[in-house]
C-alpha cells in the first residue's frame, strides 16, 4: 500500500541514465473482455514493429509511448529493423553524427523496401521541423512518412491502424519561436496523461523508468536546435506527474528519472494555485518569471518524496532528474535535494565552456562565477555529490586561450563524469549566423585534449571509492569478457556465476559477478577496483 505523508505542507495526494534490463518483443494484449475477440483484426495483417531511437532520454520515453500505442493497436514488436513490417526511427538533430547515422542507413533501407515493399518507414524526433519539411524527402529518400516530435501521438491514425480499441485522435499544432514556425507541445500533456491511465506506455525496463515532467524549451542557446524542433517549454499538471509516479511505484519500480529538455524549469508556464501559496519569489539569474504561487521542481521532488509504502520508506527508493540549466538551480531546488532521501546525489549539470566570451557568444546568460556558485552551494548542502557536466569544444570564435579556461573549469570543478563534443553547425540555428572559424583539426585536438584530462580527474575521483561499500542497484547481464581482456581474472564463468553490473546513488557505474536473480535488487557492494569510468566489486556477504 502507497501512502503520502505530508508534514507541515498542504500538498495533493503523492552514460545520470536511468538502465534496466530490456523488455523482450512484446505482443499485444487481448481484450479484457474475451467476447470481444472476435472484433479484433487479424494479428497477420497488422505490421510488426521496430522503433529505433537516438539521443536523449526524453526520446526515449517518447519511444515507449509510440511503442504502446502501436501495441495497443494490435500490432507486434519485431526483434530487430532487418524483419520489421514497420520501422519508426525517433532521430536526434543536436550534433551532426546523430543524423548522419540515419542518413548513412536510407542505402539499408531502400534494400529493405526493395525486398519488402509493404515495409513501412517511419521518421519523426528532432530531425523533423515544420520549417524542413521540404527538404526532408530529399534527406531521407526511404522514409513514408514525417512525423514533428508533437505529432507523435498521431502516429496509429496516421498509419490507418486505429481501431475502436485504440483511439488517439490529432494533436498536432504549431507556434512561432521568432520567425521560425515550430512544432508546440500544448497538447502532450494530455496525451501522456491518456497513455499513461490507459496502460499503453511500453517501458523499456522493469526497474527504472523514464517520467516526462515538462515538454520543449524556452531557452536561448544559439548553438541547440530544441526550440525549434520541441517548441516553447509547457509543463504538465502537477497532479498528473503524482498520478504516474504512483503507478510507478505500485508497479514495483525502484528508479524513476524526471524527465525534460530543462527539467528545472518545471512549473513556471502553469496557473497559480493558492495550494503553492508558499512557493514564492522570481528566477534571479537570466530571464527573469514571477514564479509566485505556482509548483516548481522543488515541490515536485518533495510530494513524490512524500509518496511512502506502509513501512514509512519512499515508496520509489531512488528520484532523478534530468536536464538542469543553472539558471533554475534555485536555493529551494538545493534544500529539496538535500533534503529528500529518495533524490540520488548526483547532479547533471550541463557547463558547456569554461569562458565567459564564449558563454555569451552561446546564449548562455550566466557567467563561470555564477556557476561555480551554485555549484560550491549544491557541495554544501549535499556532501560528496557527483556533479556531471556537458562541454562544447571549438564554438564559434573560442579562442585557444578560451579553450584553456575551460581545461582549468576541469581541474576546478573535479567533475565525475565530462560528456564533451566538438561544435558543428546545425541548420536553423542562430549561431549559423556566427562564423564557424575553428579549423577542424583544432576541433578534434581540443577534444582530445579535454577527454584525456577528465580521464585522469575521473580515475582520481572513483579512486576514492577503494574499500569503500556501496548500495548498487543491479539492472544488467552483461557478456563475458574476452579471454585475455584484464579483467579476465574476474571472469565468471567457470564459477556458473554472471557478470552483472549496476548504478551506485551516485550514478557510478559498477561491475559485479553474482547471479542474475540479483537483478532489480539493490545490493552492498565493495568497490576493489576503479577505472576512470567506472569502478569493480564484490557483494558484501556473498
Amino acid at each position: 500500500m502507497i501512502q503520502t505523508r505530508t508534514p507541515g505542507r498542504e500538498l495533493p495526494m503523492l552514460d545520470l541514465i536511468a538502465t534496466g534490463p530490456a523488455v523482450a518483443s512484446r505482443v499485444p494484449a487481448g481484450p479484457a473482455d474475451e467476447r470481444l475477440t472476435e472484433y479484433l483484426p487479424e494479428t497477420r495483417a497488422l505490421p510488426r514493429f521496430h522503433v529505433w531511437t537516438l539521443g536523449c532520454q526524453m526520446n526515449r520515453s517518447d519511444s515507449e509511448e509510440m511503442a504502446g500505442r502501436l501495441l495497443a493497436a494490435g500490432c507486434e514488436e519485431a526483434p530487430s529493423l532487418d524483419v520489421a513490417e514497420l520501422i519508426v526511427i525517433n532521430t536526434c538533430a543536436i550534433r551532426e553524427g546523430a543524423e548522419q547515422k540515419v542518413i548513412g542507413r536510407q542505402g539499408q533501407l531502400a534494400r529493405l523496401k526493395a525486398a519488402n515493399p509493404g515495409l513501412r518507414i517511419v521518421l519523426t524526433g528532432c530531425s523533423v521541423r515544420e520549417p524542413d519539411r521540404a527538404g526532408l524527402r530529399r534527406r531521407y529518400p526511404a522514409v513514408d512518412l514525417f512525423l514533428r516530435p508533437d505529432e507523435e501521438p498521431e502516429l496509429v491514425d496516421r498509419l490507418g491502424l486505429a481501431s475502436a480499441h485504440a483511439p488517439i485522435g490529432a494533436v498536432g499544432a504549431t507556434t512561432t519561436v521568432g520567425r521560425t514556425v515550430v512544432g508546440a507541445a500544448d497538447r502532450l500533456a494530455g496525451t501522456r496523461a491518456q497513455a499513461v491511465g490507459s496502460g499503453t506506455v511500453a517501458r523499456g525496463s522493469a526497474i527504472s523508468a523514464w517520467l516526462p515532467i515538462i515538454y520543449g524549451c524556452d531557452k536561448t542557446c544559439t548553438y541547440c536546435i530544441v526550440p525549434f524542433s520541441r517548441g516553447p517549454e509547457r509543463s504538465r499538471p502537477f497532479d498528473d506527474i503524482l498520478d504516474e509516479a504512483r503507478t510507478l511505484a505500485a508497479a514495483g519500480y525502484r528508479e524513476v528519472t524526471l524527465l525534460g529538455q530543462n527539467v528545472n524549469s518545471y512549473g513556471h508556464d502553469l496557473a497559480p494555485e493558492p495550494r503553492f501559496a508558499h512557493v514564492a519569489g522570481a528566477r534571479w539569474a537570466g530571464r527573469q518569471l514571477d514564479l509566485a504561487g505556482r509548483p516548481d521542481l522543488a515541490e515536485l521532488i518533495r510530494a513524490i518524496e512524500d509518496l511512502r509504502t506502509s513501512d514509512g520508506r519512499p515508496a520509489i527508493g531512488r528520484l532523478r532528474f534530468v536536464t538542469s540549466h543553472p539558471w533554475d538551480l534555485s536555493d529551494r531546488l538545493i534544500s529539496a535535494l538535500a533534503d529528500c532521501e529518495s533524490v540520488c546525489e548526483h547532479l547533471h549539470l550541463p557547463v558547456q565552456s569554461g569562458s565567459d566570451p564564449v558563454l555569451r557568444r552561446m546564449g548562455r546568460q550566466y557567467t563561470i562565477g555564477h556557476y561555480l556558485e551554485r555549484l560550491a552551494r549544491i557541495r554544501e548542502a549535499v556532501p560528496g555529490i557527483a556533479i556531471s557536466t556537458d562541454i562544447i569544444v571549438g564554438f564559434c570564435g573560442e579562442t585557444e586561450a578560451q579553450f584553456e579556461e575551460s581545461l582549468a573549469l576541469l581541474e576546478t570543478v573535479r567533475y565525475d563524469q565530462v560528456f564533451a563534443a566538438a561544435y558543428s553547425p546545425r541548420p536553423g540555428t542562430p549561431a549559423t549566423r556566427l562564423a564557424d572559424d575553428v579549423p577542424a583539426a583544432d576541433k578534434r585536438r581540443r577534444l582530445n585534449t579535454l577527454l584525456a584530462i577528465q580521464e585522469r580527474i575521473g580515475l582520481e575521483r572513483n579512486q576514492a571509492w577503494l574499500g569503500r561499500e556501496v548500495e548498487v542497484l543491479v539492472d544488467a547481464v552483461n557478456a563475458p569478457r574476452p579471454h585475455g581482456h584484464e579483467d579476465g581474472a574476474l571472469d565468471p564463468a567457470s564459477a556458473g556465476a554472471s557478470r552483472l553490473s549496476g548504478r551506485t546513488r551516485s550514478n557510478k557505474l559498477v561491475h559485479l559477478t553474482g547471479d542474475p536473480s540479483l537483478v532489480g535488487q539493490a545490493v552492498t557492494v565493495q568497490i576493489a577496483h576503479a577505472g576512470p569510468y567506472a569502478l569493480r566489486g564484490a557483494l558484501v556477504g556473498a
